[in-house]
């Protein structure tokens, strides 16, 4: 069986506490075992999770330093490029590691995973 996960994040950044999750199990899957893959897919709002230089007050957590440590770990991050275009967000503002995607990638990366959890 796959040992690839796979996340697909629809919710924005901050406001609910969806990309918060995932990413939090995400870390978690890859600390527990670092051979998981693990993919993020940021799609809809969820894009602007990616966005460089997200500043937040002290003692609030930052998604974009969150998406740094599913990377650290090894894995994956993929936005959805037609999303991105949606809301504006241009390959220059997003952070590094991160990178534009398709659905064709989505769902290769469906059919590649043991398991698909979305947020």
């Amino acid at each position: 069986m796959s040992r690839d996960v796979l996340f697909i994040l629809n919710d924005p950044p901050y406001g609910t506490e969806r990309c918060y999750n995932a990413l939090r199990l995400a870390h978690a899957l890859l600390k527990k075992n670092p051979e998981t893959a693990v993919t993020v897919f940021l799609m809809a709002d969820a894009v602007a999770a990616a966005k460089a230089g997200q500043q937040t007050p002290d003692g609030y957590y930052n998604v974009e330093r969150m998406l740094k440590r599913v990377l650290t770990g090894k894995g994956r991050i993929l936005l959805c490029g037609t999303c991105m275009d949606a809301r504006g967000l241009t390959d220059a503002e997003i952070m590094a590691g991160a990178r534009r995607s398709t659905m064709d990638e989505l769902a290769a990366a469906t059919a590649d995973a043991g398991k698909v959890l979305a947020f």
